[in-house]
């Protein structure tokens, strides 16, 4: 079989994993387990503390002592067993530290997926991976797609199944990236440092003021990332219990209309050569904050009747969000670092977003979720007001903050 189809297969199914469960997995703590909003907030918060040093420790592995494509499998197949042991669960308490077990397996492996990728392209003489891999990789948002749709048309939102089916494909991933070809430790026994070992010679960069603000508001802006991962399905679900919109698309296929969201996220990426190149970081990472103001207003003010439009135009705006912030940013920190520590440098990046940020995010808007919820019910409309004013702190006050020149003659390019 062509390499570059191995790879698809490897991406599609290593994000299929991941959408079977990320965008439905609170609805279903909320609204079957019944747990308390800030339980859930605690819950999704063990993607940000596996983000901040799991990545790091199965690299180190992977570098020094066990092929990378079987690091990825045996992460894999115990998040199989993590998973499924999750789906078995109906207590908070329990949940956090499985989910935790959940999240350690699965979070590394990203990286991990990408890594095993670049090795394969490049001992099949493709060298190139910039311009081979984003047409492999678009396959893993195609894979996290598919997963939200095959769960919600099977209406396993509510259901613990979606767990059973993450697990299913959690094993057949794991065992399949025992057939790719063999990615073994580079075998570099030159000395390095702890600290450049673990990655944190990057914090050197916070000695810069202008990448010191970055990485804050960075951070911060991570944490509105799991705003609506976590609260998106739970505030669908909601409307089931009004009898006008009971019926409606929005309520019974809700995974279905959150995908859009992914959707608009790889049509936007498209534009960001010309926004960086048009504008710079400085206005595009504003615009990225604006448009998460109104991705919280919209869903403030939307429903899934005649309202449904805003909550359309809501995950059309997710994109903008999204992407501006995430795919610009990496490309700004690959620019402003020194060569030298360039991987360190993302991976800090990848540290203060979804690790620090998510962990704020995540606590964050689950005690918000709690002070408007009485008997397990939510008046969702100032919660999501409340987002979007959080937000629009962020959007006024970075401008005024983050100080850095545009020089429009260096050019930005994305390839795909």
């Amino acid at each position: 079989m062509n390499i570059k189809i191995r790879l698809i297969i490897m991406n599609f199914l290593q994000f299929f994993i991941w959408g079977s469960y990320l965008t439905s997995f609170g609805g279903y703590m909320y609204y079957t387990l019944q747990f308390k909003p800030a339980n859930i907030g605690l819950i999704f918060m063990t993607m940000g503390i596996a983000s901040i040093f799991m990545p790091t420790i199965l690299g180190i592995v992977a570098d020094r002592w066990l092929n990378a494509e079987r690091v990825l499998g045996l992460s894999h197949i115990a998040g199989s067993i993590a998973l499924y042991w999750a789906s078995t669960i109906n207590d908070p308490g329990i949940m956090f530290w499985v989910f935790l077990l959940v999240c350690m397996t699965y979070m590394p492996t990203i990286a991990l997926n990408n890594t095993v990728s670049y090795i394969v392209l490049n001992k099949k003489g493709i060298t190139d991976t910039q311009k081979a891999f984003p047409p492999i990789r678009v396959w893993g948002t195609v894979g996290f797609i598919a997963a939200m749709w095959f769960v919600d048309i099977m209406h396993w939102t509510p259901s613990h199944v979606q767990l059973i089916v993450a697990s299913i494909a959690s094993l057949i991933m794991g065992v399949y990236c025992f057939t790719i070809p063999s990615c073994p430790p580079s075998g570099k026994t030159e000395k390095r440092s702890i600290a450049a070992t673990l990655g944190l010679d990057a914090f050197v960069l916070f000695k810069r003021r202008t990448l010191l603000v970055f990485f804050i508001f960075a951070m911060f802006l991570g944490g509105a990332l799991q705003i609506t991962n976590q609260w998106g399905v739970p505030f669908l679900n909601h409307f089931s219990e009004t009898p006008a919109y009971k019926d409606t698309f929005g309520v019974k296929y809700p995974n279905i209309l959150i995908s859009i969201s992914q959707i608009s996220e790889t049509l936007f990426i498209l534009t960001i050569p010309f926004f960086l190149g048009k504008f710079g970081i400085k206005k595009v990472m504003l615009m990225s904050i604006l448009a998460w103001v109104l991705r919280f207003a919209l869903f403030g003010i939307g429903d899934p009747g005649s309202g449904l439009w805003l909550l359309v135009l809501s995950m059309i705006i997710y994109g903008m969000a999204f992407d501006f912030f995430n795919i610009s940013g990496s490309l700004f920190i690959e620019r402003e670092s020194p060569k030298s520590i360039r991987a360190s440098a993302q991976g800090l990046f990848m540290l203060m977003t979804n690790g620090v940020g998510a962990m704020i995010g995540s606590f964050g808007s689950g005690w918000v979720v709690q002070q408007f919820t009485v008997d397990q019910v939510t008046d969702w409309k100032p919660v999501w007001l409340i987002f979007a004013a959080y937000a629009l702190v962020l959007a006024i006050t970075f401008p005024l903050i983050f100080r850095y020149k545009h020089d429009p003659t260096l050019a930005v390019q994305v390839n795909h």
